[in-house]
């Protein structure tokens, strides 16, 4: 039998006042007596009352709700990211939607439409790898509801943001591979779309002339970020003659990945082929050899994204800001390299 749902008619039927009364207590409204508002609280929750969220957003005009977009969930970046943010947000006194587009454009529309269909007060945004149009996330600013982007951003779209120094992390990743005396640097890196894969390649390039090192296109490769594909280019790189003495990959699980296949080849990590990751993944310090990542604050993306969401929702939309807010990086060095 169906559970009958406690509404505020219940508990103003059991205490005999009206149902007006019973909704200011409920909302917080000042104009109620303090005797009157202790007694429909402890019979709210007598009865297990839960607050209808959507009609409290029909009379405040706001849902108290945020949204999260994310692009996967089989790497612990974002589900870390989505830690912070609902810290902060749990804070500030918001519930969080979460959704993950799997990598998919279409999903990832879908899952704007699931925001807009809960009446989110404002959305997180990092995109797919397939995303390069943007008009489903132009339907927020539309509507005057806020976004904010993190990690994979829209450079289109002039909303705040919140980015790592890919291009600094990148710098001095490299630079470590070549002070362990590396000169075949590969460089595994993700869609030529994505910013941070731009950021990260330029990084790779700048310190290769910085010390004086050619750049050897057959030694750059560009891929989807499915893992399963790793082999392929892994292989491609150790039937080079002279192979790399280093690789340098675009994140933590590609690296990972290539620890694997160079160590099925047969080949010592990091004596024959170094490598270097980018994000400090769980995982980075538990494979064998333990790997040599760009730490990047993963919980703290998230923390100050919702502060910037919840910065412009203080403010009328004349008055938001279009601030990027750009996190440091930090090499740690492990045995990879």
């Amino acid at each position: 039998m169906k559970k009958h749902q406690v509404t505020i008619i219940d508990i103003a039927k059991a205490l005999n006042i009206s149902k007006s009364t019973v909704s200011r207590a409920l909302t917080g409204h000042p104009n109620v007596q303090p005797h009157t508002r202790e007694r429909i609280l402890e019979m709210a929750d007598a009865m297990e009352y839960e607050k209808n969220m959507f009609s409290v957003s029909l009379i405040k005009r706001a849902s108290k709700t945020l949204g999260i977009i994310v692009p996967e969930f089989s790497r612990s970046f974002f589900p870390q990211v989505i830690i912070g943010a609902q810290q902060r947000a749990k804070e500030a006194g918001y519930n969080l939607i979460i959704s993950q587009s799997d990598e998919s454009y279409e999903t990832e529309v879908a899952n704007t439409k699931v925001m807009l269909s809960h009446q989110v007060d404002g959305v997180l945004i990092s995109m797919t790898k397939e995303t390069n149009n943007y008009e489903h996330f132009k339907t927020f600013q539309r509507k005057g509801i806020p976004i904010v982007f993190f990690n994979r951003i829209c450079d289109e779209m002039i909303v705040p943001k919140v980015i790592v120094d890919d291009y600094e992390g990148a710098c001095s990743a490299v630079e470590h591979l070549i002070k362990q005396g590396k000169k075949r640097i590969a460089h595994l890196s993700g869609p030529e779309t994505l910013s941070i894969c731009k950021q990260r390649k330029a990084g790779y390039l700048n310190t290769l002339k910085k010390y004086g090192i050619p750049v050897n296109d057959d030694l750059i490769i560009h891929y989807d970020l499915s893992i399963n594909k790793v082999k392929i280019y892994i292989n491609y790189f150790l039937n080079l003659n002279p192979r790399p003495d280093a690789i340098f990959a675009i994140n933590d699980p590609t690296a990972i990945e290539a620890i694997q296949l160079i160590k099925e080849a047969g080949l010592k990590i990091p004596q024959d082929i170094a490598i270097v990751g980018f994000s400090n993944d769980f995982a980075s310090s538990l494979v064998e050899p333990s790997l040599t990542t760009v730490e990047q604050p993963i919980a703290e993306i998230g923390r100050v994204a919702t502060q910037l969401l919840l910065d412009q929702l203080d403010r009328e939309v004349a008055d938001w800001k279009a601030q990027t807010v750009m996190l440091k990086t930090n090499l740690i060095v492990r045995n990879s390299s």
